[in-house]
């Protein structure tokens, strides 16, 4: 099981990475740049970590969950609009160059399939999830929310990865009203249908 983890350690090793992400991209990131950037040995990464698309993952992750959390206006509308916004925002930035990376890097390596999967889907899904059922009053009867947020998100990645047409807000927005069409009760959940 090996020992528990230094908590100031851990914390120098995730901001190592962040570090190391925005000055190397993606592709130059290497387990030595993080453990020289934060005073640690590879062996106690390895140790925590199984490679370094893990630790840049929980280190994203964790940023980005401080930095960008699901918001509570009140307004399920306007909760999913910011959380939109700020998405995009994430994505156009060179976070955003670095997701790209890890998401062309999991196509042909299953380590970092698993990783981004595990680190960064699930653990965001379920916090997007949680924000979202706050509402569930106001979803018409019968909403799956995990299909939502495929048709809230995806669109993002895809335009990301693609890059067919630009990642906008406007774009975001134009997500939202047409699953908005379909998400919203139109008339209050307790009336007969």
């Amino acid at each position: 099981m090996g020992r528990p983890r230094d908590e100031e350690a851990r914390a120098r090793i995730l901001q190592a990475s962040l570090e190391a992400l925005e000055a190397l991209g993606y592709p130059g990131v290497t387990t030595e740049a993080i453990a020289e950037r934060a005073g640690a040995s590879k062996a106690t990464i390895y140790r925590w970590w199984p490679h370094k698309e893990a630790v840049m993952l929980e280190a994203l992750r964790e940023a980005v969950a401080q930095e960008l959390p699901f918001p509570d206006s009140g307004s399920l509308k306007e909760d999913i609009r910011i959380q939109l916004h700020n998405f995009v925002k994430l994505l156009k930035s060179n976070r955003g160059r670095v997701f790209k990376g890890i998401i062309a890097a999991a196509q042909s390596d299953p380590k970092v399939a698993e990783a981004f999967l595990s680190t960064w889907v699930l653990p965001r899904r379920e916090f997007a999830r949680r924000g979202i059922e706050r509402y569930k009053k106001e979803l018409r009867h019968g909403v799956d929310v995990e299909v939502l947020l495929d048709a809230l998100y995806a669109p993002l990645y895809y335009r990301l990865l693609i890059g067919h047409r630009p990642l906008t807000i406007e774009f975001a927005d134009q997500i939202l009203e047409l699953a908005w069409r379909g998400l919203h009760a139109p008339f209050p959940v307790d009336q007969p249908r």
